[in-house]
């Protein structure tokens, strides 16, 4: 029996679902961080685990990369390999593919026991004794940060799959294997940078935390905040870049929209938390903590998007400049109209102005300087 990637594989009894427990609980890490290394919704490994939602083909070879163990095995074949049908197979680009994605050379792998002729499948040894897997490590994640790359470079749109095979040095066939589609694509790059987004907002409020100036000060915390939010580094710009797809396709895509609503209240739920903090504190004023971190949140948005125009059109002017060479113009675009410092600033005298209490005094120089927030 033939499955294409982004079919569901039957499991009535339970037995794939298994599988991957085994190899989650392997992995030594948490469910939920397991889900962010396969780029899988938690719910969705939660669910598909508990047996009420079944696992796609292009999730199992994730996982199975993931964890370094063979699709097969977890398919429940009668040998070690997921196996592939068709002559691409065994071409020498599939020779040079992951034994899960050489599997997938022609798009379509097979848990049938008939076709396969290796070795009989048990779990390898990784399953049972291996070393923790780094959240870098495997090929699904290095097509996430590939197309995350072309994302901010091209935009989505102009991104083909042929594309992102060529930047990760794989086939067509092995990212259809992992991911069935474009839609299935953007979907795993926008909660990879979700989830990048998070964990680094999460490090930076413990490093502000733990400071020895403004220790738990959440007037402290939130310029940490905005701090990571200004888009001064280019994996800030590039994550940037990728928000500004999701905002468009989010208007028409159903799955991406939802994507789009939980981390917004993900992110407003944080700020807001730490305004509730600084008015408990004394720091801040007694204001609305969830409308003011609506406003503040909404002002963070429009600032980036003015940036990156900004820096795309300064760009653009100082091309046009070497190109024509005409000195009337000069320095028209050395200096973008709204710059990184010019956002930080304004979100400052923000916070200053509608948020601060009298009693507080207001960020220092030094509290500016916080260019390398991912």
């Amino acid at each position: 029996m033939r499955h294409t990637a982004g079919d569901r594989i039957e499991d009535s009894a339970g037995e794939v679902a298994e599988r991957v427990r085994k190899v989650v609980e392997a992995a030594g890490c948490t469910q939920r961080e397991f889900a962010r290394r396969v780029v899988m919704d938690p719910s969705k490994l939660s669910r598909a685990l508990s047996g009420t939602r079944r696992f796609t083909v292009a999730e199992l070879a994730r996982i199975a990369d993931a964890g370094e163990v063979d699709a097969g095995w977890l398919l429940g074949s009668a040998g070690a390999n997921a196996t592939s049908v068709g002559g691409e197979a065994a071409s020498a680009g599939a020779a040079a593919a992951s034994p899960s994605e050489a599997a997938a050379s022609t798009g379509t792998v097979t848990a049938s026991p008939e076709a396969v002729t290796t070795a009989p499948a048990t779990a390898p040894s990784s399953v049972t004794s291996r070393e923790p897997l780094l959240p870098s490590a495997g090929r699904p994640l290095q097509i996430v940060r590939e197309t995350v790359r072309l994302i901010a470079e091209h935009g989505f749109h102009a991104v083909r799959v042929a594309d992102i095979a060529a930047a990760c040095g794989a086939s067509t066939a092995a990212i259809h294997y992992h991911f069935p589609g474009r839609a299935e694509l953007l979907e795993a790059a926008v909660r990879w940078c979700m989830d990048e987004d998070t964990a680094s907002r999460a490090t930076r409020i413990a490093e502000a935390g733990a400071g020895n100036a403004g220790a738990g000060n959440a007037a402290v915390e939130l310029r940490e905040l905005l701090a990571l939010q200004t888009p001064r580094s280019a994996q800030q710009r590039r994550q940037w870049l990728v928000w500004l797809d999701l905002w468009a396709e989010a208007a028409r895509s159903t799955a991406i929209g939802r994507l789009h609503v939980d981390y917004y209240r993900q992110w407003r739920t944080t700020v807001a938390d730490v305004i509730r903090r600084g008015i408990a504190q004394g720091v801040f004023r007694d204001v609305d903590p969830e409308f003011s971190a609506l406003r503040l949140t909404a002002l963070i948005d429009g600032l980036a998007s003015q940036v990156l125009a900004s820096a795309a059109g300064a760009e653009d002017t100082a091309g046009a400049e070497d190109t024509a060479g005409a000195e009337d113009t000069a320095g028209a675009g050395a200096r973008p109209d709204t710059g990184p410092d010019d956002m930080y600033a304004a979100l400052l005298a923000h916070v200053r102005t509608e948020l601060l209490s009298e009693a507080e005094p207001e960020a220092g120089p030094e509290a500016d300087e916080s260019p390398a927030a991912l």
